[in-house]
């Protein structure tokens, strides 16, 4: 996570207190009308700004900063729902024990169904993203002028992408030149982003072949399991597991120990805690006045010249240089 990153996202939840989500809706279209009603808690902060750019369709931008967020609401019918992963990473835990993750530049894309009653959780404790939800029995019968030119057909788009399993699509550099000039644009120009970008997000989908089933499947109840590892990992820093240690602790074998994690964090188990590892003295050199030494064993490396060099694999720059900069900002 970069420090553009941290002061958008801060930005973003300026004056959102702990445990408040806040919707602030801009209906940029006065036919528009809620695809459907939506009740959310979350355990950290987050912001959904909602766009109803035209009948059927909502287009949202969200952010969150904290662990998890629970999400209610009906099952509806025939509504499609897409959400595109900006930054940080986002597990979607969802009905029948479906899980979904996602990276920067994955979006996944299923029924409304399969979401009525889920939890995202955020497993690096952020993330922002762009969702899309369409209500395509309403298309059916109402089509923008722009997918009626392009011989957009939403029950054929229906039948493809929402009648199995919610469906993962990888990152491409077509999926990030479609979302990030809404995801980047200051507020005055989003109306009108949001009614160009929500009609040609419903085209990509209805253009392209269904993509391949998630390479690793995770249930959510082996997602639990992983999140309890990786408590256990990042509460004791100091200590290093092995993944056999690991694997018998928490009997689990260490392929399925090592896939899980991988699908569940976007890292194999090492390269994520060197990152952790890095990220935690990043705030212990902005918040405290402690020697690098010190800062050095409480993250779990033996010698100032280990995580030293660890610290400048991460960011470029030297734990002094680092603190010296980030202060004088």
């Amino acid at each position: 996570m970069t420090r553009e990153d941290i002061a958008r996202i801060e930005r973003t939840l300026e004056g959102i207190g702990e445990g408040q989500l806040r919707a602030a809706h801009s209906k940029t279209d006065p036919r528009g009308a809620s695809v459907h009603a939506l009740r959310a808690k979350v355990s950290g902060r987050g912001r959904i700004e909602i766009y109803a750019p035209f009948p059927g369709i909502e287009a949202s931008l969200c952010a969150f900063a904290g662990q998890e967020a629970a999400f209610s609401h009906a099952p509806a019918p025939r509504v499609l729902e897409l959400f595109y992963c900006r930054t940080g990473r986002i597990g979607w835990n969802m009905r029948g024990g479906e899980a979904v993750y996602l990276g920067p530049g994955e979006a996944t894309v299923h029924a409304a169904v399969c979401c009525a009653d889920s939890t995202m959780v955020f497993p690096l404790g952020y993330a922002e993203g762009f969702m899309l939800t369409a209500d395509l029995a309403m298309l059916e019968k109402q089509r923008p002028v722009a997918l009626a030119l392009a011989g957009f057909d939403a029950a054929r788009l229906y039948e493809r992408l929402c009648t199995g399993a919610p469906l993962v699509l990888p990152a491409s550099p077509s999926m990030d030149a479609l979302f990030a000039p809404v995801l980047s644009a200051a507020p005055a120009r989003r109306p009108g982003l949001m009614l160009l970008k929500a009609q040609e997000a419903l085209l990509m989908l209805f253009d392209m072949r269904a993509p391949e089933p998630q390479a690793v499947p995770v249930h959510s109840g082996q997602t639990e399991l992983i999140r309890r590892i990786h408590a256990d990992l990042t509460a004791h820093l100091d200590v290093r597991y092995t993944i056999e240690e690991l694997s018998r602790r928490y009997l689990i074998n260490t392929s399925a120990l090592k896939a899980a994690f991988k699908a569940v964090y976007g890292q194999p188990i090492a390269a994520y805690m060197k990152e952790y590892r890095i990220r935690e003295s990043m705030r212990l050199l902005r918040e405290t006045d402690e020697s690098i030494a010190r800062i050095a064993a409480r993250v779990g490396y033996g010698t100032q010249g280990k995580f030293t060099q660890a610290f400048r694999d991460v960011t470029g720059e030297l734990p002094t240089a680092y603190r010296r900069n980030v202060r004088s900002e």
